[in-house]
């Protein structure tokens, strides 16, 4: 069953694209630490787990892994308003992240080879603050990346002139 909206208008979820890039790297990253920590001291050590066991093991992450990512990314949800940008992400724990245009430094559009294949981006909006302050936002569709990050430098310019 998709995950309901938030309560507010406005909000928009991520691709179900994206939702599937993340399932497959959740699940690679599930077999490298299960597979590598039960797999080399299985070998290493000889100890005596039959191998079909190993190997249902690292199914079982895989699958749990693949699972956790593919509905990370399904409940995770974004707003452009006259205030700012919204990140909304409810998984486990709810993250509710409100970035004031006023505290926007500039904007990165990020894009590596997987992503440009799925036509997808990630928009990090670097904040007021120190160094490692920026959110980022993984999984948009490249369109609404290339709009969020257009729309918010023109207010940003806007602002500045403002001033």
């Amino acid at each position: 069953m998709p995950p309901a909206l938030p309560p507010d208008a406005g909000w928009q979820r991520l691709p179900l694209r994206a939702a599937s890039m993340a399932a497959v790297g959740s699940g690679i990253t599930a077999l490298v630490m299960v597979g590598g920590a039960l797999g080399v001291p299985w070998v290493m050590l000889r100890l005596p787990l039959p191998g079909w066991a190993v190997i249902a093991i690292v199914a079982v992450a895989v699958v749990l892994g693949a699972g956790f990512g593919f509905r990370r990314q399904r409940r995770t949800w974004w707003r452009l308003d006259a205030q700012g940008l919204g990140v909304r992400r409810d998984l486990m724990w709810q993250l509710d992240t409100r970035v004031p245009l006023s505290r926007v430094q500039h904007l990165d559009l990020r894009r590596g080879p997987i992503e440009r294949a799925a036509q997808l981006a990630t928009l990090v909006v670097h904040t007021a603050g120190s160094r490692f302050s920026a959110v980022t936002l993984s999984g948009l569709d490249h369109a609404d990346a290339e709009r969020l990050r257009d729309t918010l430098g023109r207010q940003l310019d806007q602002d500045d002139d403002a001033l």
